[in-house]
């Protein structure tokens, strides 16, 4: 700027107001002034060097603990970032995504983010990046979880959604089976009985799988005898190779219900059912999580929440414009699937 004025004749403060308050100077100044920047190649004053001065940017960011192109291609986190990018619409705020996938350089990003807050999506319980996020002293809500000092939450009661899905899955069941989502970062794929929830690292893995514990006692089963089979990612066709593995079993140990713990999984069990000619709901009840549009079409038995209203909720407490979180309400969508 100090070039530009030198070029134009005019004080340091002409230039600032040509830029950023034209009506302070006159129209002869500010042509003079324009004349000179174009000439020196300058553009303006840089809105990055401000925002660093004032420590606002009119941004918030989510920090994402699933590869970034899984917030474009799973219905669920297309529906909370909806929920999200309408809150930053009603403050006029833009949206930042942020990368968290364990590796060395997450945590360096977060303390870097020209931000003024995080809207994070649920990640394991000993993230360091939850640390980092408070350390930097600006707002922050996670969905689903970890509870976690200095950061606020939303989301539902997973335990309680859990306990009352299995109720209705396992009417008259005797040999149920889990599809469980990913239990911790290293995101093994594999089949086990006689499971401890509490070894799940993300907590949504760990509540669901509570509640279905719960559930199966409730039902009078042994939960040592039901079968986990964790997947690696959240996608129908993970689902389907996990159903086939937990139904090519012999007939006496064949499961006649599946508890899925996403929309996306049980689609997938319905897939892996009509494969393998069985029929739904008589030889196999299959319930879900969420309520996507898929499930409703496909007649599937499901968990009903709002992500968009808690992507929504989230963001408007990060971006002051609610005082706090609100419950999320959620019911049981009983189908034909059971």
């Amino acid at each position: 700027m100090a070039d530009v004025a030198k070029a134009a004749g005019v004080s340091v403060m002409s230039v600032s107001y040509s830029f950023a308050q034209p009506e302070r100077v006159s129209e002869s100044t500010r042509a003079k002034v324009f004349a000179a920047a174009e000439e020196l190649e300058y553009a303006g004053p840089n809105r990055a060097a401000q925002s660093l001065r004032s420590g606002k940017f009119n941004n918030i960011a989510v920090v994402f603990s699933e590869k970034l192109t899984y917030a474009f291609e799973d219905a669920v986190a297309r529906r909370f970032l909806s929920g999200v990018a309408e809150a930053c619409l009603d403050a006029n705020a833009g949206l930042m995504m942020l990368p968290n996938s364990g590796k060395p350089g997450d945590v360096d990003r977060v303390r870097d983010a020209a931000v003024d807050g995080f809207v994070v999506w649920t990640t394991v319980f000993d993230d360091p990046i939850l640390d980092a996020i408070v350390g930097t002293g600006k707002p922050a809500c996670i969905q689903g979880g970890p509870l976690h000092e200095g950061v606020d939450l939303v989301g539902m009661d997973d335990v309680a959604g859990a306990v009352a899905i299995a109720a209705v899955g396992l009417s008259g069941a005797q040999r149920p089976v889990v599809i469980s989502l990913p239990w911790d970062r290293e995101r093994r794929s594999e089949i086990r009985m006689d499971v401890d929830p509490g070894e799940a690292l993300f907590p949504v893995s760990r509540h669901r799988l509570e509640g279905y514990e719960r559930g199966v006692r409730n039902a009078g089963l042994e939960w040592s005898s039901v079968r986990v089979g964790v997947v690696t990612v959240n996608e129908r066709s993970e689902g389907a190779r996990m159903a086939r593995s937990l139904l090519d079993v012999p007939v006496s140990r064949k499961p006649d219900a599946i508890l899925a713990m996403s929309d996306e999984l049980a689609l997938g069990a319905l897939d892996a059912i009509r494969e393998l000619g069985l029929a739904l709901p008589d030889d196999v009840a299959v319930v879900g999580w969420d309520d996507t549009t898929a499930a409703s079409d496909a007649g599937l038995t499901t968990v009903r929440q709002s992500l968009f209203d808690q992507g929504r909720n989230a963001a408007r407490v990060v971006l002051g414009l609610d005082d706090a979180v609100e419950p999320v309400e959620w019911s049981v969508r009983r189908r034909t699937s059971t």
